[in-house]
């Protein structure tokens, strides 16, 4: 699906490029945007009184109603520019439930988490003494069930993915939102797998705050969205202070910051990959989140299918839809294989995907993961089935 588009996969030295969960290829248009910023009108953006700098303010600004537009909030204000979903998630932690959460007080989050939606939450926990309890996986799933009987009275927070970032499973965020409204918790969801692949309601599904990055859905590195509804954000204490937050201060101390969302976005932003992740969302909302959702599955049952016809194969999440596989040669380390398909030129992740803990449920340490999009085709999982028949010379290229 245009892989016209998308220099990388033209070049003479053919590639097949199966590592989206860790970040995507970059169409022309995302690429040209970023350049023309960089040759045609570079300024500053909310600081200049002149016509580049005018233009820049507009082509900034224009992406925050492209955000919306693609998650489906309700004001711009909503929309805050950060540099990625790790920082995201910071701000949310340290920026708002620092000043909401007291001792003894509960955050849910599961062991399939990524670790920006882990290691914060422990610091947290180590600086005021709040309490991290991890909602039992199902076959590795979240339940709904299983999220009503981790409540008590003392959960504040419900922090999880809505697609998980190793073994790619789907929460039911609709319900899960609407038991955190129902009992007064705060939904935070990092949408960093889910965002470049599904439909993403905010309003829908109740989420109080969202973290994704530009990169994981076409678009630069170095740029990501906190959505957050408003009365929160008017809330979230900034964690970078400078230039272009502040509406004054003084020599006595005092400080007056901007309106939402500047006040959130101190310093240069990465005008250019706000501009690029602009042309991202135009993209992906051309072609259809739905379209390509239904085609990366379809492009994960026709590798499973294969797959499963190796003997040595070990597939660990063979039955969920999506556009991920979790897999293993039996009795060969995960970065060997990985070693290996790169010498044909097939790029997959192995280790454990910055979701370290995940081991305690997997029960294995390392993975090799394949994750599809758009771009892949059946004739590139025709090549990697291929390549895995004769893993029985891995070690032969590998050493």
């Amino acid at each position: 699906m245009n892989r016209e588009d998308f220099p990388i996969l033209n070049q003479e030295q053919e590639l097949i490029y199966f590592d989206n969960g860790a970040t995507t290829l970059k169409p022309t248009v995302v690429v040209d945007s970023i350049v023309d910023y960089y040759t045609k009108y570079t300024a500053n953006a909310h600081r200049g009184d002149y016509d580049n700098s005018l233009k820049v303010d507009i082509l900034y600004e224009e992406v925050r109603e492209k955000v919306q537009k693609l998650i489906h909030n309700q004001s711009k204000k909503e929309i805050v520019f950060t540099s990625g979903a790790t920082a995201s998630l910071n701000m949310i932690v340290f920026g708002f439930m620092k000043y909401q959460l007291n001792v003894g007080d509960e955050v849910l989050i599961t062991k399939s988490e990524h670790a920006s939606n882990v290691l914060p939450w422990i610091a947290l926990a180590k600086e005021l003494g709040v309490i991290i309890r991890y909602i039992p996986l199902e076959d590795h799933k979240v339940t709904v069930k299983n999220v009503e009987k981790m409540i008590t009275p003392n959960t504040k927070v419900i922090s999880i993915a809505h697609v998980t970032n190793v073994l790619g499973d789907e929460r039911p965020i609709d319900e899960i939102g609407k038991i955190c409204k129902e009992n007064g918790i705060y939904f935070v969801v990092d949408g960093s797998q889910s965002v470049p692949h599904v439909p993403v309601n905010v309003e829908k599904s109740n989420i109080d705050f969202l973290a994704f990055s530009a990169h994981k859905m076409l678009g630069p590195t170095g740029v990501g969205v906190l959505y957050g509804k408003e009365e929160l954000l008017e809330r979230l204490e900034p964690i970078s202070l400078g230039g272009g937050m502040n509406a004054t201060f003084d020599s006595e101390g005092g400080i007056e910051y901007k309106e939402l969302p500047s006040r959130l976005e101190a310093g240069t932003p990465n005008i250019a990959g706000v501009i690029g992740l602009g042309k991202a969302i135009d993209y992906l909302l051309e072609i259809g989140l739905e379209k390509i959702h239904a085609y990366e599955v379809e492009l994960k049952r026709y590798a499973v299918k294969q797959l499963e016809q190796i003997p040595n194969i070990v597939l660990y999440n063979k039955d969920l839809a999506n556009g991920m596989i979790a897999f293993n040669i039996d009795r060969v380390f995960s970065q060997d294989t990985a070693v290996y398909l790169n010498h044909y030129h097939i790029c997959v992740r192995a280790g454990n995907h910055c979701a370290k803990i995940l081991k305690e449920d997997l029960q294995v340490r390392n993975t090799c993961r394949i994750s599809f999009y758009l771009y892949n085709t059946k004739e590139e999982i025709d090549e990697l089935v291929r390549v895995l028949k004769d893993s029985e010379n891995i070690f032969k290229i590998v050493l």
